[in-house]
């Protein structure tokens, strides 16, 4: 088993980018995740994997499947520069984003579009809600949060390795979507229906928009229909991802 101590590795360096720069992980295609949960998940899904790194204080778990796997030892001061928990297990994965022919993409027929949201905690909150509530996949628009950011991934606990989550322009799917004939919905306060009096249908598409301003008015001009939460309280508002997840499964139950 190989064992990097030096800072200076390029490995390391690599690894570190990936952690700090979006721009490297978009140019790359990977991402690097932390915690046994996560690496779990990953291994499930074991084309992701790339390099599972194990400090001193951790270990692979013998029930793990990781034949053809690199694994690679790390001391505790790598551990320390790659953490990014206050409490690290110490273990982490080097992985590849996942891709998605357009042939499969033709066949998703229950998706989340998301315009501009910016929290990466939100965007986590809401891919792991869209994998729990049976969505095919969740679509990024232009202003969003990074899917691999740390902080999505932790939030998401794993449900990028169960759901494709991609990027795209949410103007050109609405369109592609409609011409399939699968119901377009949109978020907004005025000119919406309660979420609980839209009728039911086995394909739809839920676009759900920024923290503030909401979904950009040329989006919901498109949109067959409008639907909202009803506020039952005396709260102006939902935060995005808990609103997500209410619309999400009033639409697929």
């Amino acid at each position: 088993m190989k064992r990097i101590e030096s800072q200076q590795n390029a490995l390391v360096k690599h690894w570190k980018k990936l952690l700090s720069v979006r721009k490297e992980r978009d140019k790359t295609g990977e991402f690097i995740i932390e915690g046994y949960h996560l690496v779990e998940e990953a291994i499930k899904r074991k084309e992701n994997v790339l390099t599972i790194m194990i400090s001193d204080s951790a270990n692979v778990p013998e029930n793990w499947d990781v034949d053809n796997v690199d694994i690679v030892e790390i001391n505790d001061v790598i551990k320390k520069e790659l953490a990014e928990t206050e409490h690290t297990q110490g273990i982490f994965a080097h992985c590849k984003q996942q891709t998605v022919e357009e042939t499969e993409q033709s066949k998703w027929n229950r998706l989340l579009l998301i315009d501009a949201v910016q929290d990466p905690g939100n965007i986590g909150t809401m891919i792991r809600t869209a994998d729990a509530a049976g969505i095919d996949a969740v679509i990024l628009g232009k202003g969003t949060a990074d899917a691999y950011n740390s902080k999505t991934l932790r939030s998401a606990q794993g449900s990028h390795f169960h759901i494709p989550v991609v990027k795209g322009d949410l103007h050109a799917w609405v369109d592609q979507l409609k011409n399939r004939q699968v119901p377009v919905y949109g978020t907004a306060f005025e000119n919406s229906t309660p979420f609980n009096e839209v009728e039911k249908s086995d394909s739809f598409a839920l676009i759900v928009g920024n923290e503030g301003s909401g979904i950009n008015p040329e989006l919901l001009e498109k949109t067959d229909q409008n639907i909202i939460v009803p506020l039952l309280g005396q709260a102006e508002s939902l935060n995005v991802a808990v609103a997500t997840g209410i619309l999400l499964y009033g639409l697929a139950l």
